[in-house]
């Protein structure tokens, strides 16, 4: 099976000491859509530009197209696209001076140009503000001039890092659109980053979840979810006291129970083979027997919140913070602002 890019333990470790990627390895399938779900901080970023030779890793091998990213970078660097977090869109220029002036630095001719441009900017619904100055576009435009400049040069791999961050639901999902729609009609190798879980389930083949800098687990979605078990089952008390710990022992014991994960927050999670209906009621039964209220049960298929929660022991909210991360997602939704 062709590999439209390969990762072999792959090390970043900047000047500060701080090592943001540890030995990960993974491989990107050709036509794939491959995505990496992690909070911000998670080296996400660091391994995609490590992939596209805008950062040079520590150690490790990387191949794109089969060519040794250190090698030959030119090579890889033609034949990729890249979209970055924060959009490289110049706003004193129109939409087509900005896709012109990408092209130049392709060495495009200009009639090949004018050709290209025409259709990536009708392909992400541009065509009309063309000549509109991109200070005048919304945060939903502003991103999808963004990747189409990634395009003007026809990419095999297209490399999106975190392509929604800071729009609304809406546009999000008019972007996963696009992106689905590059995939089926031109044969397009993309690699995303995000930290939204229903991204990463909506838009991958694959995914590969990455935690301080380790892949933790790698897999199709729907395969994820079912290694975590049939049913889920979330349980909070009414209050916090001794029994607790019997309860869920309690709990624990039942036939068909593969495991219960007890959380900070107070909010239990119980894994069942299936049928997590019939459980409840015994639940239920388990916690009044020992004095226990329950402020809420309830039932639902796993998710891949779920699935990075059992991976990780940690929420990807709760993991994704950090003043400078913050002070970045600002900066972001400013810069794309609506």
């Amino acid at each position: 099976m062709t590999h439209a890019i390969e990762v072999e333990e792959l090390v970043k470790i900047y000047r500060n000491g701080v090592k943001a990627v540890d030995g990960v390895t993974f491989s990107v399938r050709g036509q794939e859509i491959f995505a990496f779900l992690g909070p911000n901080g998670a080296g996400k970023s660091t391994t995609i530009k490590c992939v596209i030779g805008l950062l040079r890793p520590t150690s490790g091998v990387i191949r794109v197209q089969g060519v040794d990213i250190r090698r030959d970078p030119g090579v890889v660097k033609r034949a990729i696209g890249y979209a970055a977090q924060e959009t490289a869109v110049d706003d004193r220029l129109t939409g087509w001076e900005n896709l012109y002036l990408q092209g130049r630095f392709y060495h495009l001719p200009r009639r090949e140009i004018r050709r290209r441009g025409e259709e990536v900017l009708k392909l992400f619904g541009l065509w009309e503000r063309r000549r509109d100055l991109a200070e005048t576009y919304s945060g939903g435009m502003l991103k999808r001039l963004d990747i189409a400049c990634a395009l003007i040069h026809r990419p095999q791999i297209l490399f999106l890092d975190e392509p929604t961050l800071g729009l609304d639901v809406q546009t999000r999902k008019t972007i996963w659109e696009y992106i689905e729609r590059l995939r089926a009609e031109h044969k397009m190798t993309i690699f995303l980053t995000t930290h939204y879980m229903e991204e990463a389930d909506a838009l991958s083949d694959r995914v590969a979840i990455i935690d301080r800098g380790v892949i933790v687990a790698l897999d199709r979605p729907g395969a994820l979810k079912a290694r975590i078990g049939g049913d889920l089952i979330t349980l909070r008390f009414a209050a916090d006291g001794a029994p607790v710990k019997e309860v869920l022992s309690a709990i624990r014991a039942l036939p068909g129970v593969r495991e219960v994960r007890p959380a900070p927050n107070g909010i239990h999670r119980i894994v069942v083979e299936q049928h997590g209906d019939r459980f409840i009621p015994e639940i239920v039964r388990i916690a009044s027997k020992q004095g226990m209220e329950i402020a809420s049960i309830r039932l639902k298929r796993p998710t891949l919140d779920d699935v990075y929660l059992y991976y990780t022991g940690r929420d990807i909210r709760e993991a994704d913070g950090g003043r400078e991360e913050l002070l970045k997602t600002r900066r972001m939704r400013m810069r794309i602002r609506r």
